[in-house]
C-alpha cells in the first residue's frame, strides 16, 4: 500500500477516540457517507482493538489506522486487529523499528528537526507532526519543511476545519488530522448525521484544496 497516495487521496484524518467499541461502525459509516476514506483509531481507550476490527470487517472501505500508540504490545495489538498502519505522538525508537520490523507502514510524530533526522536514518519519508498548532502552526512546519524536502507531513494537534486549507496548501502535507469530527458528546448522543455533515464539510474543503492545486 503507498500510504502517502492514500492519505493524500483522503485529505482529512479523523482521529477518534471510542469509550464503547459499539460506536466504531457508525462513526465510520457516517465518515464515509460524508465523503472521508480514512480513519485513526487512537489507543487512548480500551475500545480500539474492538473498533478496529469492527472496521476492518464492516466498513472495508475506510482505511483505518491505530494512533497513540506508545509500545510495542500495543504496536502489536494494533496490528492483529488489522490497522493498516500506526501513528504515534512521539518517536519511540523501540516502537518505531519493532513496526517496521513487522513490515506495518508507521507514522511517528515529531516535532524538531532532530526527530525529522530520526525518521529520515530509518528510511522513513512520512511523519506526524504533533501538537501543530501548539508549536508555530502553518509557519512552523514552513520552516521544518525547509531543510528536509524529501519529508511528507501530516500535521495534528490543535487543528480545526478552519485551518485545512492553509495546512494543505503547504507542498509538505499530505493530510490533515484532527479530533473535531468525532465530537465526544456527538458520539456519545449517536448523532451520527452530525458526524456525517462534518466530514462531508472536511471533504469540501480537501476538495478545493486539490482543485487549488492544480
Amino acid at each position: 500500500m503507498d500510504l502517502t497516495a492514500a492519505l493524500r487521496a483522503a485529505g482529512v484524518v479523523p482521529v477518534i477516540t471510542l469509550a464503547r467499541p459499539e460506536d466504531a461502525v457508525p462513526v465510520a459509516e457516517a465518515l464515509l457517507a460524508g465523503g472521508l476514506t480514512c480513519a485513526e483509531i487512537t489507543f487512548r481507550s480500551d475500545a480500539a482493538v474492538a473498533a478496529i476490527e469492527a472496521i476492518r470487517a464492516r466498513v472495508p472501505a475506510i482505511l483505518v489506522g491505530a494512533g497513540t500508540i506508545l509500545t510495542t504490545a500495543q504496536a502489536d495489538a494494533a496490528i492483529d486487529a488489522g490497522a493498516s498502519f500506526l501513528v504515534a505522538p512521539g518517536f519511540n525508537p523501540a516502537v518505531v523499528d519493532h513496526v517496521l520490523g513487522r513490515g506495518i507502514p508507521m507514522l511517528p510524530g515529531v516535532c524538531t528537526p532532530s526527530e525529522v533526522e530520526q525518521a529520515l536514518a530509518r528510511g522513513l519519508r512520512l511523519v506526524k507532526l504533533f501538537p501543530a498548532a501548539a508549536i508555530g502552526g502553518v509557519g512552523y512546519l514552513r520552516a521544518l519543511a525547509g531543510p528536509y524536502p524529501m519529508v511528507r507531513y501530516v500535521p495534528t494537534g490543535g487543528i480545526t476545519a478552519a485551518d485545512v486549507a492553509a495546512y494543505l496548501a503547504v507542498p509538505a502535507v499530505v493530510a490533515v488530522g484532527g479530533t473535531w469530527l468525532t465530537p465526544p458528546d456527538v458520539v456519545a448522543a449517536g448523532t451520527w448525521e452530525t458526524i456525517r455533515r462534518l466530514a462531508a464539510d472536511a471533504a469540501a474543503i480537501v476538495h478545493d484544496a486539490a482543485m487549488g492545486a492544480r
